[in-house]
């Protein structure tokens, strides 16, 4: 099990903690459009990884970068122990891309037989390997069936399962949830989990942000082409919880002013109290009791991953390049 590091705990990793080392990551299109501005990141082994980012922030022209489907522009790094790049490492990766198509006169089972022939799965093990992934994601009734009668969310499954077929490492998963119905999601997550147990690592893009929240070990946010946050969740989002005391009757304005010069939120019929400690909020209770009102509600309210990140990036129209012929900079 992968231990959850703070922000500044990633700095202390040996190498081989880590599958991704990233330093001044850079990409221009034509036009002098900056895609990435020199991102640096660090992804430890064995987690489930979040790249969060509105449209056009850069995190599909990131993993395109990683797995060679453009050229960088500058900075440099490692995955895998390897150079971004190498011939080796990236045997040990797995890539479902945004918007991935499949020939639609090919069965669900014989896109994943199509992809373990690309990655050089030995003949012997695919028909095995190609059973076990069909049952993980749940498409063995529907593996004969062509691509074309498939609903998006079974695309997605057969996706998944093609990006595993190469017993992969390090699995790289840009939007797997789009188009995803609920019951499909939930088996989405589970399916992370069991291959985070099994030792990979999971690189989630993704702007759904409810889907990364009780899955997720480290977050990174990224905005036109930098990232503005990145480390274990719950410290990212210090500061953000607080308890909720509701009440029913006046206070005096003695009393309101007592608690606001405590540092808490003074509301009609409510104190807010900007800590995740319970025991801060007792002498609220009894401050409001004493000063004759009756508590109605105390709610704990913690900060979400939404939350977290409209906080951390200010989102403004087309952060990212413009869009170009054959170019997804998303």
């Amino acid at each position: 099990m992968v231990k959850n590091l703070g922000a500044l705990d990633v700095d202390v990793l040996v190498m081989s903690d880590l599958v991704l080392d990233l330093r001044g990551i850079r990409k221009t299109y034509r036009g002098g459009v900056e895609a990435l501005k020199g991102v640096d990141l660090q992804v430890p082994r064995g987690c489930i990884y979040g790249l969060l980012g509105p449209n056009g922030a850069g995190k599909s022209t990131l993993v395109k970068i990683l797995t060679t489907l453009i050229r960088r522009t500058g900075g440099e790094g490692t995955m895998l122990g390897l150079p971004i790049g190498d011939r080796e490492g990236l045997k040990r990766v797995g890539l479902l891309p945004e918007h991935a198509r499949f020939p639609d006169y090919l069965t669900g089972r014989q896109v994943i037989e199509f992809t373990a022939g690309l990655q050089e799965v030995p003949k012997g093990a695919v028909s095995g390997r190609v059973d076990d992934l069909l049952e993980k994601v749940g498409m063995v009734e529907a593996q004969g069936r062509k691509m074309k009668g498939y609903s998006k969310g079974m695309k997605q499954r057969i996706g998944i399962a093609q990006a595993l077929v190469n017993d992969p490492e390090i699995v790289f998963l840009d939007e797997p949830t789009d188009g995803v119905d609920p019951a499909g999601r939930r088996d989405f997550r589970e399916l992370m989990k069991d291959l985070k147990a099994e030792g990979r690592t999971i690189f989630i893009n993704t702007h759904i942000l409810s889907e990364l929240e009780p899955i997720v070990d480290r977050v990174a946010i990224i905005a036109g082409g930098e990232l503005k946050g990145e480390g274990v969740l719950d410290d990212l989002r210090q500061g953000g919880d607080e308890y909720r005391v509701e009440f029913v009757g006046d206070l005096s304005e003695e009393v309101a002013r007592k608690f606001a010069e405590e540092g808490m939120g003074v509301a009609p019929g409510m104190i807010v109290v900007g800590s995740s400690q319970v025991e801060e909020v007792q002498p609220v209770i009894d401050g409001l009791r004493a000063a004759g009102v009756m508590v109605s509600k105390v709610e704990q309210r913690r900060e979400s991953l939404e939350d977290l990140f409209m906080n951390l990036v200010e989102v403004s129209p087309n952060v990212g390049p413009p869009p170009m012929p054959g170019v997804n900079v998303a």
